[in-house]
């Protein structure tokens, strides 16, 4: 075949969709939830942290276990273990029993992006990074732009439950895909031709990156840009979060959409991200083939993302029209397209081959971000309306945009960390 790699990049995609249809779901089942079982906000806004704890904690270790025992096996068994939560999610009846299927469903997901960035490090050109981030992430973003709508259809015809017994299946059948067509490396697949395993090794060490080795973490943790990729992903991903938990019950409650439309007028945002979050990737990739830094292809689009998002979710806090918010909520939502590739690629360029550890470790920080957005979001719109949850939110994208002035895509991390005095080296 002569462009298999992108046939697994569509792969990817399915695998990020699920893994976002997954999360929505809950959000979008919330007020039925909340009504059964008498939850409240801060109840709803547990679970979701309880999942983002989990979730980020494999962050890391799955970056690990990708580099070192490849991706195909670390996709397989995390998309299987999650999507066997997701399904006993209809299961639970109680507070406890909620707390522990949400939190092992966030330990199944854990690895999978850590584990597909190295595939996307092995299996793409270096001239394609972004242009496969963007694939990566589009399918998480293209999750919440059906999932509120298919959710909605799903209860009102068969009852919440049936939402995460059926997409708790579908991930299995995914799964199974993975784990027949994809291949730890190009060279390992019977359906790469030469020519492609050709171009996809051009400027690379392929047989260096074949080997089996643990990132150099010492040197890593002690690098600023290390610090700064993680911490402007906090910012990323706590503004993604809030939509991602509240936004549902948000134009329910704040806005008084009834649940029909709440399903259609949800989607907006999510699919502006989706939009812009695909074609940034391949605008970035031009930017560096034409011979623009990577700070300008990567950081200064991150920066100027944040910077958006902020000023139109401020807009949409103090808009008095539903329409008019919602338009603002979109706005702000797809510009945050802009700081997703750009943070992903970034990874990639600042680790190489050890880019499972690098973006294990960034999207550690960024489910920080999930763990918190849930619950405080809760607190401030109980205890002071959701206007002003709102605003914290749009407030909080300017740490983001500090921390992305200290990552140097140009100089990957290893390098960075060397010291020239004289004609010795050292590693601080």
């Amino acid at each position: 075949m002569k462009n298999f790699r992108w046939v697994l990049a569509v792969l990817m995609f399915l695998i990020t969709f699920m893994s976002y249809m997954d999360r929505v779901n809950l959000s979008v089942a919330t007020p039925e939830i909340m009504r059964e079982f008498n939850f409240t906000k801060m109840d709803i806004g547990f679970f979701q942290t309880v999942f983002f704890m989990g979730y980020a904690a494999m962050q890391v270790p799955g970056g690990i276990l990708a580099e070192y025992f490849r991706h195909r096996i670390v996709v397989v068994a995390a998309v299987t273990w999650w999507s066997v939560f997701t399904a006993l999610t209809a299961a639970a009846s109680t507070f406890s029993q909620w707390v522990i299927v949400r939190g092992a469903f966030g330990l199944g997901e854990g690895p999978v992006y850590p584990a597909l960035s190295t595939f996307v490090a092995r299996w793409f050109n270096p001239a394609e990074k972004g242009k496969a981030s963007s694939i990566m992430l589009s399918g998480a973003f293209v999750g919440p732009v059906f999932g509120p709508a298919i959710t909605v259809a799903l209860m009102l015809a068969f009852g919440w439950r049936s939402v995460f017994v059926i997409f708790g299946l579908a991930g299995l059948f995914i799964a199974l895909g993975w784990m027949i067509f994809a291949k730890n490396s190009p060279k390992e697949s019977p359906y790469v031709s030469a020519a492609e395993l050709k171009y996809i090794d051009e400027g690379r060490n392929a047989a260096d990156e074949d080997k089996k080795e643990l990132a150099p973490w010492k040197s890593f943790i002690t690098s600023t840009q290390f610090w700064a990729i993680g911490i402007q992903y906090f910012i990323v991903d706590y503004i993604m979060y809030v939509y991602l938990a509240w936004l549902p019950l948000y134009l329910m409650e704040a806005q008084n959409f009834s649940l029909a439309k709440m399903g259609i007028a949800a989607s907006f945002p999510w699919a502006a991200l989706c939009i812009v979050t695909l074609s940034v990737g391949a605008f970035s990739d031009r930017l560096v083939a034409a011979g623009a830094s990577k700070a300008k292809a990567r950081s200064y689009l991150g920066i100027t993302g944040l910077v958006l998002c902020s000023l139109f979710l401020y807009l949409g806090a103090i808009a008095t029209n539903p329409t008019m918010n919602v338009f603002w909520l979109t706005l702000s939502l797809g510009s945050l397209g802009l700081a997703f590739p750009a943070g992903w690629s970034a990874c990639i360029d600042l680790g190489g081959k050890f880019s499972g550890s690098v973006s294990g470790w960034m999207n550690f920080w960024g489910n920080i971000g999930g763990c918190i957005a849930p619950l405080l979001t809760a607190w401030i719109a109980t205890n002071y309306g959701w206007q002003a949850a709102i605003i914290v939110t749009a407030l909080s994208a300017v740490i983001g945009i500090i921390a992305w002035l200290f990552v140097k895509p140009d100089i990957p991390l290893q390098r960075s960390e060397v010291i020239h005095t004289g004609s010795s080296k050292r590693y601080h």
